[in-house]
């Protein structure tokens, strides 16, 4: 799962075109705060100089003067778009986008040739979550002004959000091609080539950002994360030391789905996510639900995702979606992804009482349908991967919004009230690290039982480009997730057991050649490194796992649904646990399925362990034969009471708003 982007409106004071400063009085703060406060000061005669004197106010940081100033400048000459334009801009910056948007809108009407205007009234619209509004703005104030590079890049934002990718990119290279050195263009066209799997040219975009800002907002965390990627870990020290710096400085360094790649430390994805949410997500507009109790027959309930389709997120949910209890909970999907025509997308439209597109719709359209509907529980399935939507949570649609499966940790804002875990991935003790009440599940809290069928046809070794004789060790992770020192000890368990291979999933060609010289830097045959192919089933994909003898998981970053494929395919699972929840995720899993000895505290146990079970082909063979006899028995398995169990808890947190009970009253509760 991806870390989402999103960069923020830019909307920032200009001056009035024609106006050259050498015009303005010597000391405008003084005159202008003199000409408001003046007795009379209504019947003064109003001239260019004093919205000069208040674009100067707003110039020097002094907003609420300069807001005094544009206000009376208005009641005489009403229609004036520098005036409007600046007072919005104010109004934006003291009090949020809500209260500036009469004033765009007035604007856009009185001074509709001016293209600050427009310009402003889609960072307002874009603000609020208005997004096709938002692009007709900027399009229009393009259209008075070709080369309004902010009105570029802003639009180009909202098309990358909309999916819209190759419109997005003609913006960003439109306003590089005017202003070469613009940051934020060059952020967001270093955004989109991360998101077109192009990671060598989006290093390149972001060290480019870096050497003319050094501080660049989320530029070392960007870097590293493409790295990581790409398995380049030339620079990886360094960059991890600057990153871990920077948060403990309280800067926006990395993302917090970044940081859960290089570091296991609770406390440091703590602060990395209130950092991330404060900078990116702290709520802007009042709240809609603000206490009303709902009278419904059933618990509505809302799961908020864009992945409902072809993704490791729908895959775990849809057999939890089909077994909700419809006599107890009507179901609300809200998909903000695209829709890929699957199989498992129309499964999951099949399932749902009320399934809602909402790709396409604004945030606050989308928040403002909830809080219609009434829903009682709003389930965010993203948390702050790739297309999510938590400004939607921002506006507080539900009396209960609920972090759940989709991000493995606390989002760090108020306006989450609980996340779903279980004990081993939150221990009573890690409570402290997360801004949500944490509610435990009874097992594991990932649903591993999704009801996908694994195919019957087991491909042959060679078919799977695999030896005929020899250990298969396996790791079907992201490249991301792979890091340095995990990585040693794969090399030094290919080293100890000769003729064994080690089995990776190919993501790039770029990863798998860093990944081969790494191999021989460490000794090791790159030839031992064995690639497998996309296929296009899943259930195909999963009978794959039947041909390796040990899966090996990564840390600090587990392996997640990939760690409940094996699982569930019957390939047993080593790992080393870690401090924080996504170091922690197979640790959990391996105690759902009985199998507890093979989760160890540290990558030395890891190691041993592992070399043991591979010299040790009868205790394999016996883990293989648990697997199997519990497929119908073990709680990793047990859809059912997965579900019902999820559904206690739900119920428990509709309970506490009907019966006005303060949302710590579940925390730690087990249900």
């Amino acid at each position: 799962m991806q870390q989402s982007s999103q960069v923020a409106p830019h909307v920032a004071a200009q001056r009035a075109p024609g106006m050259a400063a050498g015009a303005m009085p010597a000391d405008p703060a003084s005159a202008a705060l003199a000409a408001v406060a003046a007795p009379g000061a209504e019947r003064i005669v109003i001239d260019r100089n004093l919205l000069l004197q208040g674009i100067a106010l707003q110039n020097e940081g002094k907003l609420e003067q300069a807001q005094a100033v544009f206000e009376l400048f208005l009641t005489h000459i009403p229609n004036e778009g520098v005036a409007l334009y600046s007072l919005a801009v104010v109004l934006m910056e003291r009090f949020g986008a809500e209260r500036a948007l009469p004033v765009v809108e007035r604007g856009v009407q009185v001074a509709s040739t001016f293209a600050p205007i427009w310009y402003a009234a889609g960072a307002v619209q874009q603000r609020l979550g208005l997004r096709e509004a938002a692009i007709a703005s900027y399009d229009k104030a393009l259209e008075l002004k070709p080369d309004y590079v902010e009105a570029l890049i802003n639009s180009g934002t909202l098309h990358r959000e909309q999916l819209n990718h190759h419109a997005a990119i003609d913006r960003f290279n439109r306003a590089l091609a005017l202003k070469p050195d613009h940051l934020n263009a060059m952020s967001n066209l270093a955004i989109m080539l991360t998101e077109f799997k192009r990671p060598q040219e989006a290093v390149a975009m972001f060290e480019r950002l870096l050497q003319l800002k050094p501080d660049f907002d989320y530029g070392v965390g960007s870097i590293c994360y493409e790295r990581m990627h790409q398995c380049d870990w030339s620079h990886f020290d360094s960059d991890v030391a600057k990153i871990l710096d920077g948060i403990e400085a309280g800067k926006p360094i990395a993302k917090s789905l970044g940081v859960m790649s290089i570091t296991d430390d609770a406390a440091v994805h703590h602060k990395c996510a209130e950092i991330f949410a404060q900078h990116r997500y702290a709520p802007r507009t009042a709240p809609l639900w603000t206490g009303q109790r709902y009278k419904h027959d059933r618990i509505r309930i809302a799961y908020v995702s864009p992945d409902l389709r072809e993704h490791p997120v729908g895959h775990l949910m849809a057999g939890i979606f089909e077994r909700h209890d419809r006599t107890r909970f009507e179901t609300i999907a809200i998909s903000i992804g695209a829709n890929d025509s699957s199989r498992l997308r129309q499964r999951m439209v099949d399932t749902f009482d009320h399934f809602i597109d909402a790709r396409l719709m604004e945030s606050a359209k989308i928040a403002k349908l909830m809080r219609d509907m009434e829903v009682d529980v709003a389930i965010d399935l993203a948390g702050f991967t790739a297309d999510s939507r938590s400004e939607v949570f921002g506006m507080r649609p539900a009396p209960v919004q609920v972090n759940y499966l989709g991000y493995p940790g606390t989002m760090g804002t108020q306006y989450m009230d609980y996340i779903v875990a279980d004990r081993h991935v939150i221990p009573p003790e890690h409570a402290r690290h997360y801004n949500e009440k944490v509610v435990y599940l009874p097992d594991a809290y990932l649903p591993a039982a999704s009801g996908l069928k694994i195919s019957d046809h087991t491909p042959s070794r060679a078919e799977c480009g695999l030896p005929e004789e020899g250990v298969v060790f396996c790791s079907f992770n992201h490249d991301y997730k792979i890091a340095p020192h995990v990585f040693n000890v794969w090399m030094n368990l290919l080293r100890e057991v000769p003729g064994s291979v080690l089995w990776l999933m190919s993501r790039s060609p770029l990863s798998q050649e860093n990944l081969r010289k790494e191999a021989a830097a460490r000794g090791v045959d790159p030839n031992r490194l064995v690639f497998a192919q996309r296929v296009p089933r899943v259930e195909d994909h999963l009978a794959r796992y039947r041909q390796a003898d040990l899966f090996l998981d990564t840390h600090p970053y587990n392996a997640h649904t990939t760690c409940a494929d094996a699982l569930m395919a019957g390939l047993p699972v080593v790992t080393c646990m870690g401090g924080a929840f996504p170091s922690r995720v197979a640790g959990s899993l391996l105690h759902a399925a009985g199998i507890p000895e093979l989760v160890t505290g540290s990558l030395a146990d890891y190691e041993a362990l592992a070399l043991a079970l591979a010299r040790d082909p009868q205790r394999l063979a016996g883990l293989k034969a648990h697997l199997r006899a519990t497929q119908s028995t073990s709680a990793l398995c047990d859809a059912d009471a997965f579900t019902r169990n999820l559904e206690a808890i739900y119920t428990a947190m509709w309970r506490k708003t009907q019966l006005g009970g303060a949302t710590d009253a579940l925390s730690g509760a087990a249900l």
